[in-house]
């Protein structure tokens, strides 16, 4: 795994300015997605890149066929609970599986950020220290390996089921006489050739119209890890910039070759830190709600001596 060392605030910014927010071959800036960890992923310390269900062991011993099913009558359980706690219900396994992660239940995602300074405040936020109380370095990893992303997933499903469009009655801007020349009247064609065109081309999908442009694959169906940008599951998510990255191999950690490491030296965490808070990324920003806002006045009041 490539990684970097950050000892100042203003050497974190360099990096994701200048190695990281590179131009891909159409001049466009590639997407970045960040996630930051109060440890580093090291072998052995358990805190590898996986998805929090990749971290239970029984869970590796099972067939996939198996571990499926654990997943899907999870999922299925936590749904029937919800709708005593929510608003609204999730049309679909991505929603409700991001409701899900969001309280706490085992899943296949993993939570980033496309703001690399919310990255940034979740390594520095808490520090470590190792069995014999020496201070540990954190980390932000990287993801560079520009993953799918459902949004355009779901843009080629609707594009593959748009309805086609009836070449009968598409006249070219040559055709100077009567529009409805090739018809017996008012329209309508007299042959029957062309007769519910519409409707078999979606026959062919198998589906409706609507039913078919969300015919997305399930989050337990994909074959390659998919970013799920989640509408409106939680004010953190939104304020924390947030996206989840489904793994579709989530027992396994994600390959070295798809992550860079931006080391946070430990010396450098209380100033990072003081200088997240001056550009507004701290605890009541990111946690906008009463437990966001205590964490904020814990640590202006009694951990920085009232800092301003």
């Amino acid at each position: 795994m490539n990684e970097f060392t950050i000892n100042n605030f203003e050497a974190y910014l360099s990096i994701v300015r200048d190695e990281i927010g590179v131009t891909g071959q159409d001049g466009k800036r590639q997407r970045r997605y960040f996630r930051g960890q109060s440890k580093r992923a090291l072998p052995g310390n358990g805190y590898d890149l996986i998805p929090s269900i990749g971290r239970y062991e029984h869970l590796k011993g099972c067939s996939l066929a198996e571990r499926d099913t654990i997943e899907n009558d999870v999922l299925e359980t936590f749904s029937n609970h919800l709708l005593t706690y929510v608003n609204h219900l999730p049309r679909n396994d991505w929603e409700a599986l991001a409701i899900a992660q969001h309280h706490g239940l085992p899943t296949r995602f993993m939570d980033w950020s496309i703001n690399p300074l919310v990255a940034l405040y979740f390594a520095c936020r808490n520090s470590k220290k190792d069995k014999d109380g020496e201070p540990l370095d954190s980390a932000v990893y990287v993801l560079i390996s520009e993953p799918q992303r459902l949004s355009d997933l779901r843009r080629e499903v609707e594009q593959e089921v748009r309805p086609v469009k009836d070449s009968a009655t598409q006249r070219t801007p040559e055709a100077d006489g009567d529009p409805y020349d090739d018809f017996d009247f008012d329209g309508v064609s007299g042959s029957d050739d062309n007769d519910g065109l519409e409707e078999d081309a979606v026959e062919k999908s198998g589906k409706g119209v609507w039913e078919a442009a969300n015919d997305l694959p399930s989050p337990f169906d994909i074959d390659e890890n998919t970013i799920y940008d989640p509408p409106h599951v939680s004010p953190r998510i939104r304020a924390q910039d947030g996206v989840l990255l489904a793994c579709h191999q989530p027992m396994k950690p994600l390959e070295e070759k798809d992550v860079l490491e931006l080391v946070i030296s430990h010396d450098a965490h209380d100033d990072i830190r003081r200088r997240l808070d001056q550009y507004g990324v701290f605890d009541k920003q990111l946690f906008p709600d009463l437990d966001g806002i205590a964490k904020w006045l814990k640590y202006r009041v009694f951990e920085i001596n009232g800092m301003t």
